[in-house]
């Protein structure tokens, strides 16, 4: 058995992250699991090896408080996982500039911003890991979720980076990077499908089938949250972790197609799954 450490894991109220809160407790470690609204992890008060906190990953302060409470509690902050996150859908041209900018202030900058305040503590103890949760979408950028698969593809930019700078330290930096997923996350996505579909615009025509896509071609070898929580904690335990853990079949399968295929390849994979016209030339 491995020893027990202290994990600090966000965007816990449902999904991936309760799933890996739960499957590290079961494994003896101890968990501190939070979400924004403290009152979504009620069904995780008085587990075994889990505390819950309050954290919004887009509020410097909230940060500073969970990180300072975990500290004041536990003595040491052993993992971190940067799970909190959710999907903006859309043409690039019709997503607003707010919109993009909220996806990337709880999917980029919240996780940087974390990171960033775990660090120190992880120096200083001479190790850690920091386990970055990505996406199939941040190797493989999807149309109409250009929003969500920069954010992530951005997270992948960060990890090939901070794995480097803190490998001195006795810091390991780990990237999960899950295809499609039965989860509330899943749900939600379809929600901010449902009125693109029905708003006037140039783009109206072709969210129909990206919607059906998203349920169809996207949606190949789907897996609950549970296996995902799996390879997390099989990682923070691991002596030498992967750089990258691709989960699911779409991701094991599209991730090496990207290297392997020119671009234009690529792009009528997408028309043809999409049902997108390929236009002039």
């Amino acid at each position: 058995m491995a020893a027990a450490r202290v994990i600090l894991v966000t965007g816990c109220s449902s999904g991936i992250g309760r799933a890996t809160a739960l499957e590290a407790a079961r494994r003896g470690h101890r968990v501190f699991a939070t979400a924004r609204n403290r009152n979504d992890l009620a069904e995780l008060e008085g587990a075994g090896n889990l505390t819950t906190l309050s954290l919004d990953v887009t509020d410097p302060a909230a940060i500073r408080a969970a990180v300072g409470e975990t500290l004041s509690r536990a003595g040491r902050i052993d993992a971190l996982v940067n799970n909190a996150g959710y999907a903006q859908y859309g043409a690039v041209e019709e997503v607003a500039a707010e919109e993009w900018r909220a996806v990337f202030d709880v999917n980029f900058f919240g996780m940087l911003d974390l990171t960033r305040a775990v660090l120190p503590s992880m120096r200083e103890a001479g190790g850690g890991t920091i386990v970055l949760m990505s996406s199939l979408g941040g190797r493989l950028s999807v149309p109409f979720a250009s929003p969500y698969c920069a954010s992530k593809h951005a997270v992948e930019a960060v990890a090939d980076a901070l794995r480097v700078e803190t490998a001195p330290f006795g810091i390991r930096v780990v990237a999960i990077e899950p295809g499609p997923i039965d989860t509330k996350f899943a749900d939600r996505a379809r929600s901010i499908v449902g009125p693109l579909i029905s708003r006037p615009g140039p783009y109206r025509g072709f969210y129909a089938n990206a919607e059906k896509a998203m349920d169809g071609d996207f949606r190949r070898g789907h897996l609950p949250p549970e296996p995902v929580a799996r390879v997390v904690v099989d990682a923070i335990e691991s002596p030498r972790p992967r750089a990258r853990y691709k989960v699911t079949w779409l991701a094991r399968t599209l991730i090496p197609l990207k290297r392997a295929l020119p671009d234009r390849w690529l792009d009528r994979m997408m028309r043809y799954s999409l049902k997108l016209p390929a236009g002039p030339g």
